[in-house]
C-alpha cells in the first residue's frame, strides 16, 4: 500500500510517499480502506516532535514511534479481527487511528462509527479530531447551557467552525471572532454576531469563552467574562519548543483556585460514544463540515505546510 512515512522528526521534507505492507487486524482490530483523511495542527506537532513535551508523552523521544502520520479518516471496512462483531467488511465508517495518510489503516472499535449518510468520505474525514475537541470543550469543560452567551475565538478554523454549530445546537447565543476573510463563513454557520479581529474587538458579558486561537492573555480574556463565567482554552501556539500551547493551560490551572472565574484547559479524547453524538448531530442537520481545500496523498507535505500557516477556513482534507 502507499503511505506517507517519516523516520525522523523534522519539517515536511522528512515525509516520504512509500510502499508499506497492509496492516493486519489481529483479534481486536479493524483494517479500513481509507478513502479520505484530514489534517489538523496535531499532525504537524507529531511530525516535528514539538513541543518536546510531545516526545515525552510516549510518541518517541529521538524518533517517532508511529511512522505514518494522520489521525482522522473515513473509509470502508476491509478486514475485521475475530473478536469484532460491531463492524463487517464493506461498512462505510469514520473515526481515528494512528496513520491515516495511507491506503489502509488499522484502528479499533472504540475509535470507529458508521459514516453519516448525509456526508461523503471527504466531509466525514474532516469531522473526528476537530469536532471531538469542540464538543468536549463546550459540553464537558464549558458546561454550555441554553440561552448562555458564548464567544468562540478562532471561529473560522477547524475547531471553531464546529464549535459555533455545536453551541447553537445546545441552544446558546453564539458570537464568533475571526479574520476578515472568514466573517461571512462564520455568520453562515449560525453565529449571532461576528467580530473581525482586524477591525474591532469584542466586548464583555460572556458566560463562556472558548479560545482556539491562543494569542490572548488570560487577563484580557477574563475581562470579557461575566463574574462567574468560564474560559476554556484549546490549542493555540506559543511558549516555545518545550511546552508550546500547554503553557497557557498550565497558567490557567495555577490561577484558577484564586479567582471566581472557571479557567479550564482541554485535552480531548477519542471515543465511540462521542462519534455517535457527532453522527447524530450531522444526521439531524445541526452540524456540517467546512472544507477549505482537498489534496492528494502525494501532496500531504504541501497540505501540512498550508495548514501550518494558520489561515484555513475549516478543514483541509486528503483524498486517497
Amino acid at each position: 500500500m502507499k503511505a506517507i512515512v517519516q523516520n525522523e522528526y523534522g519539517k515536511t521534507d522528512v515525509l516520504r510517499l512509500t510502499d508499506l505492507p497492509e496492516p493486519e487486524a489481529g483479534p481486536d482490530g479493524v483494517v479500513v480502506r481509507v478513502r479520505a483523511a484530514a489534517v489538523d495542527p496535531g499532525v504537524r506537532h507529531l511530525m516535528e516532535g514539538t513541543p518536546y513535551l510531545v516526545r515525552l508523552m510516549g510518541f518517541g523521544v529521538r524518533r517517532p514511534k508511529a511512522r505514518v502520520r494522520g489521525l482522522d479518516f473515513a473509509g470502508v471496512v476491509h478486514v475485521v479481527g475475530e473478536n469484532v462483531t460491531d463492524f463487517q467488511p464493506g461498512d462505510e465508517v469514520f473515526g481515528t487511528c494512528q496513520g491515516s495518510f495511507a491506503e489502509y489503516a488499522l484502528t479499533t472499535v472504540d475509535k470507529l462509527a458508521k459514516k453519516p449518510e448525509r456526508l461523503g468520505f471527504d466531509e466525514a474525514a474532516a469531522v473526528p479530531i476537530s469536532a471531538f475537541t469542540a464538543l468536549q470543550a463546550l459540553r464537558d469543560r464549558g458546561r454550555v447551557e441554553p440561552r448562555q452567551r458564548v464567544l468562540i475565538i478562532g471561529a473560522g478554523g477547524g475547531v471553531g467552525t464546529y464549535a459555533v454549530q455545536i453551541a447553537k445546537a445546545f441552544g446558546a447565543q453564539v458570537d464568533g471572532v475571526c479574520g476578515t476573510g472568514k466573517v461571512d463563513l462564520v455568520r453562515s454557520l449560525g453565529a449571532d454576531k461576528v467580530f473581525d479581529y482586524t477591525r474591532e474587538d469584542f466586548a464583555g458579558g460572556y458566560d463562556l469563552i472558548l479560545d482556539t486561537a491562543g494569542n490572548r492573555s488570560l487577563t484580557s480574556l477574563r475581562k470579557s467574562l461575566t463574574p462567574r463565567g468560564t474560559l476554556v482554552i484549546v490549542g493555540g501556539e506559543g511558549d516555545g519548543r518545550w511546552i508550546g500551547p500547554v503553557g497557557r493551560n498550565l497558567r490557567a490551572l495555577a490561577l484558577g483556585p484564586f479567582v471566581k472565574h472557571k479557567l479550564r484547559g482541554l485535552f480531548s479524547t477519542e471515543n465511540h460514544a462521542d462519534l455517535e453524538t457527532l453522527r447524530a448531530l450531522i444526521e439531524e442537520g445541526e452540524l456540517t463540515p467546512v472544507i477549505d481545500r482537498t489534496y492528494s496523498l502525494a501532496d500531504v507535505p504541501e497540505a501540512i505546510r498550508y495548514t501550518g500557516e494558520g489561515h484555513t477556513r475549516g478543514k483541509v482534507v486528503i483524498a486517497i
